[in-house]
């Protein structure tokens, strides 16, 4: 009761400082370190900063200015609260900024502070919502879950969107707890999180009101045993067969990002993949010709496969008459747009997963289409090129998007919903549009997380890609330069991991896909059903204190 009157009484630098400390701590919640009860501090915060920031208009109807210049003050407090949460959850991008460090290390705070300032913007404009709609009281909870909840899906989409530990993760990164994802995506797993999280300040209330019962309060422990007893029911009914005829061997180079990775040093690098590829794991599997498909990384080659036929000729003779490659490789194609003169081609590059039977040939073909911002591209390219900025990616003018997200095809191997680092993280776009109706046997992911070596952000980018599969209910196959590969069940749960910072390989059969998700079918409508919800309470309660 007395931390909850400091809180909410507190004001300049001190206020801005509880704020900004509350938010790092939330960032436990999200993995490698998965403490979910971490984000209790923020989200209780949270409802303790907003009810300061409505003192000076205690009373004011809907149509006084006093409310409006309140909800300024409450964005501001939300502002540093979620620049505190995303300072502690990516600082490690800074490491990217270091495997050049004569070209990018100046830019590092851009990175490091800038990223999470403007990623901040969404949470104040979250907080500003919910103060628009706060009222004592339990509806205060209600509230502060439709703002965050609207926040949140404005953040994975809004300017192609950087839904990257989202609130909801907190329930997301623990299996049980995740389970829900089947019915409302990660997004309804940001609402649930805030209202079961924020929960615990109506105790508070209890106590300051001894007339006032503790149900809401209750109500939010409630919901979170309930969400765990129901992801183990429906993990204990949880089917383990196999899809027949398909053996996976994944291949984890952990080649590091540096100047190693470099084309004059090709045939190391091939030969490295090669050995490790053709590793004995066991008795019973003494090599890649026991695999039906082995799979590489993103950006397995630091250099053109489809346009080296040396390198194609070594790995087709490699590969045994029942063995398909695939592998991320960068792939060029021609274009006339922005040629200098008529009949002139500039090249066009794009991130690709390519597909490679016995003899070399590639069969097969798929375009990332959800590029990565100053990772693969450079937005706004003619203006900040004059600045002095590139993006990381050696290639002339960047990766070019995929012309639309497809299937890929390969034989043996059921259609795959193929997904390059990145694309991993975005809720409902796994499954492309023009296969709408159609469902694919798993969910692909190539990926090259060296770039920021041994720290959080590998684990992050896992547990945000082993979600998907519980959204979609579709098993995830994922090969990771540095880590972490791993084959993961329709249901979550991980059958098979690499630690990062390590070589190694996966051997494993093919998890069949569980029942189609109410998700897969319907993707917004369980965060729909839930925001209307909270909103609808929170207007209950706003009448009922008034």
């Amino acid at each position: 009761m007395v931390l909850a009157e400091r809180i909410i009484l507190s004001f300049g630098w001190r206020r801005r400082a509880l704020a900004f400390a509350s938010g790092t701590i939330g960032a436990l919640a999200m993995a490698p370190f998965d403490f979910f009860p971490a984000l209790v501090i923020p989200m209780v915060v949270s409802v303790w900063l907003i009810d300061g920031s409505s003192q000076a208009s205690k009373g004011a109807g809907w149509r006084n200015t006093a409310r409006f210049r309140s909800a300024v003050e409450a964005s501001f407090d939300g502002w540093w609260l979620g620049f505190g949460y995303f300072v502690a959850g990516l600082w490690w991008l800074g490491a990217a900024f270091l495997v050049e460090p004569d070209q990018f290390a100046l830019l590092m705070p851009l990175a490091v502070l800038g990223l999470p300032a403007v990623l901040a913007i969404f949470t104040a404009f979250g907080y500003g919502l919910a103060r628009l709609l706060w009222s004592p009281g339990p509806g205060r909870i209600m509230a502060l879950a439709f703002g965050l909840g609207v926040s949140e899906w404005l953040r994975g989409t809004v300017a192609t969107g950087f839904p990257w530990n989202p609130f909801g993760m907190a329930l997301g990164g623990n299996v049980l707890l995740a389970q829900p994802a089947a019915l409302v995506g990660l997004y309804g797993l940001n609402v649930l999180a805030v209202l079961i999280f924020a929960s615990p300040a109506c105790f508070v209330d209890g106590f300051r009101r001894r007339r006032r019962i503790l149900t809401p309060g209750l109500l939010g422990l409630g919901l979170l045993a309930f969400i765990g007893a129901g992801g183990a029911l429906r993990l204990a009914g949880a089917s383990n067969e196999t899809t027949p005829g398909v053996r996976l061997r994944i291949m984890q180079p952990n080649l590091p990002q540096d100047e190693k990775f470099r084309a004059d040093y090709k045939d190391q690098i091939l030969d490295r993949y090669l050995t490790l590829s053709d590793r004995a794991t066991s008795p019973q599997t003494s090599g890649v010709r026991d695999a039906t498909h082995l799979i590489w990384p993103e950006s397995a080659f630091p250099f053109i496969l489809s346009r080296d036929a040396a390198a194609l000729s070594r790995i087709g003779g490699f590969l045994g008459p029942g063995t398909v490659l695939i592998t991320g490789a960068a792939r060029m194609g021609e274009s006339k747009r922005g040629a200098a003169l008529p009949g002139e081609f500039n090249a066009l590059y794009y991130n690709s997963i390519q597909a490679l039977a016995n003899g070399g040939e590639i069969i097969a073909s798929y375009d990332k289409t959800h590029l990565v911002p100053f990772g693969e591209y450079l937005p706004f390219s003619s203006l900040l090129e004059s600045f002095g900025l590139r993006h990381f990616v050696h290639i002339p003018g960047g990766f070019e998007p995929g012309a639309r997200r497809r299937f890929f095809e390969v034989p043996g191997l059921p259609p795959a919903a193929a997904l390059v680092c990145y694309e991993a993280i975005f809720p409902g776009e796994t499954v492309p549009v023009e296969n709408s109706g159609e469902r694919p046997g798993l969910l692909l992911n190539v990926t090259n997380d060296g770039w920021f070596g041994v720290t959080t952000g590998p684990h992050q980018h896992f547990a945000q890609a082993r979600l998907r599969a519980v959204e979609e209910g579709l098993p995830l196959v994922r090969a990771a330069n540095t880590g972490l590969s791993a084959v993961v069940d329709g249901y979550g749960r991980v059958l098979h991991k690499l630690p990062l910072g390590t070589d190694g390989v996966i051997d494993s059969l093919l998890p069949r896909p569980a029942s189609v998700t109410f998700f897969a079918d319907h993707p917004l409508t369980g965060i729909t059903v839930l925001l209307m919800m909270c909103l609808s309470g929170a207007f209950f309660w706003r009448r009922e204190a008034h």
